[in-house]
């Protein structure tokens, strides 16, 4: 692995931590524990990945990155790294194992998504992916500790692939979720099956955790503007706990 790309995923990640996911990575740091099992679903270029495998030191981190090129890089910097609780698997998440269609933009931004809605770029590449439920990969003794989840569009069908592991283990949520990713359903969709299961959320906003019932759809996820999900008001991350 050059020198320069490890430089690269380490800068990245103290962005994540210090500035850019600070809140998320907050909650994140009092709940996890050594030993923990953690999952990272989506995670592009590791910028969660370095932090996980340090706060479950003696557990195992599992990182699901179905972009090919992204997951070779990724794996590569972990054993440059040695951060041998870590294991990298090339595939999607969803609802059922077998194997979907990804849609890539060009320049893979702003993500590559199992929604053909979600990837607004004129141009993009569709790769047929392995995808796995977590339910699936996981036995029913592993007990999951935390999922963070940036599948840009697929979060229903994620956790719906994991619901042994909710009921069961009641792991942290960490998640990215935005109407104009989603089609059909909205947020609220994804919200309502949540609590249904017995999770309370919150969102985050301005680098605050705020209870979900102050959440409004037409205020925090406005769109107004060319760049409008950049701005400051505009919330797309939010944290679930259970009970």
């Amino acid at each position: 692995m050059p020198l320069i790309e490890t430089a690269r995923f380490l800068v990245r990640g103290l962005k994540a931590r210090f500035r850019d996911q600070k809140c998320e990575f907050d909650v994140i740091r009092r709940l996890v524990r050594p030993g923990d099992i953690v999952c990272d679903i989506g995670a592009n270029k590791g910028s969660f990945v370095l932090w996980l495998s340090r706060w479950c030191r003696g557990g195992r981190v599992i990182a699901f990155e179905p972009q090919p090129d992204f997951a070779a890089r990724l794996a590569a910097v972990c054993r440059t790294l040695r951060l041998d609780n870590v294991t990298v698997e090339a595939k999607a998440v969803h609802a059922r194992s077998g194997a979907q269609d990804l849609f890539v933009p060009s320049g893979h931004s702003p993500g590559a998504s199992l929604t053909r809605k979600a990837v607004e770029a004129s141009s993009f590449t569709t790769l047929s992916v392995p995808v796995v439920a977590l339910d699936d990969y996981f036995v029913e003794s592993d007990r999951i500790a935390l999922l963070k989840i940036d599948v840009e569009g697929a979060e229903l069908g994620v956790l719906q692939g994991a619901e042994r592991i909710l009921r069961r283990h009641a792991p942290l949520l960490v998640l990215e979720c935005e109407n104009r990713h989603l089609a059909p359903g909205d947020v609220g969709e994804v919200f309502g099956w949540l609590e249904a299961l017995g999770y309370r959320g919150c969102f985050i906003c301005r680098d605050k955790l705020l209870p979900l019932s102050e959440f409004v759809v037409d205020v925090h996820q406005r769109r107004h503007g060319e760049w409008f999900w950049k701005s400051r008001d505009y919330c797309n991350n939010f944290v679930f706990v259970k009970g």
